[in-house]
């Protein structure tokens, strides 16, 4: 079995057949673990997962771009495709956030973290970067309370999201999703019981070759934060799956050296210990 530990299926992008989607993924033994970007999506999660027995569960948070009204334009990760967003500037409301994250399908508290890269001119910038310390801070507190991990977003902000983890502790660790950060800065993430997680980008080439060879398969999960990052072989206008994921497994096992099914297992292994699944 794989499992995409950070999908967006609970997105619009899915509107129109979300159900064929899940059921082929478990047609397929493929597990799934959709994450909210806000209140409205994280309620998709967990409704989402909800009508499905096994192997589709859910997180709920704020993405720290949905902290700040406005819209921005995002550039996957090679600049060959970009996507505007609007955000509507949403404020924390803990009791919203406590009930969702009491259910036994929410298995991680995410996704919540910091975001650099999304500045626009004329912003204050370190008054974002404060309100999104805070907020981060708030989640941590919401995942020690209910006793999950968390799934950490982070752009253009390890040293300070490292200084965070150090100084405020997450009992139940978690992961730090999209990782693009170098195997030096992943293993004091992972010094810290924290996994690391690798979707598509790591597709886009040899550059995080490096990345892969130098951390161990029992600190890495496997993601597709789809319907963004489409991994390759495929082609980059395509819309991303939870299916794809084999093709990020097929790309760490051909740069170890390893069999499919050694990443596949390890992987799988992993996802069932940080989330209790």
């Amino acid at each position: 079995m794989l499992i995409d530990t950070h999908a967006h299926v609970n997105f619009a992008a899915y509107k129109d057949d979300w159900k064929e989607i899940v059921e082929k993924c478990l047609a397929s033994d493929t597990g799934i673990i959709n994450v909210g970007s806000q209140l409205s999506t994280s309620r998709r999660a967990l409704d989402l997962a909800q009508k499905f027995e096994k192997h589709v569960w859910a997180a709920v948070g704020i993405h720290p771009v949905h902290l700040k009204a406005g819209k921005f334009v995002h550039h996957d990760i090679d600049e060959v495709a970009e996507v505007e967003f609007e955000t509507r500037g949403e404020d924390f409301v803990w009791e919203n956030y406590f009930q969702l994250a009491q259910d036994e399908k929410v298995v991680a508290i995410g996704e919540v973290g910091l975001d650099y890269h999304h500045f626009q001119e004329g912003n204050d910038i370190q008054a974002l970067k404060k309100k999104q310390k805070e907020i981060l801070l708030e989640f941590i507190k919401l995942a020690n309370e209910v006793q999950k991990p968390v799934m950490l977003h982070c752009w253009d902000g390890y040293d300070d999201l490292l200084e965070i983890l150090q100084k405020n502790p997450v009992l139940k660790k978690g992961v730090v999703h999209s990782f693009i950060g170098s195997h030096k800065t992943a293993r004091k993430f992972i010094e810290l019981g924290y996994k690391i997680s690798l979707n598509g980008i790591a597709t886009y080439g040899d550059s995080y070759n490096r990345l892969i060879s130098e951390i161990d398969l029992k600190d890495i999960l496997l993601e597709t934060d789809c319907p963004y990052l489409t991994p390759r072989p495929l082609e980059r206008q395509m819309r991303n799956e939870p299916l794809f994921v084999k093709y990020v497994a097929e790309k760490i096992a051909q740069v170890k050296k390893v069999s499919v099914e050694e990443v596949e297992k390890n992987t799988t292994q992993n996802a069932r210990e940080v989330f209790g699944i």
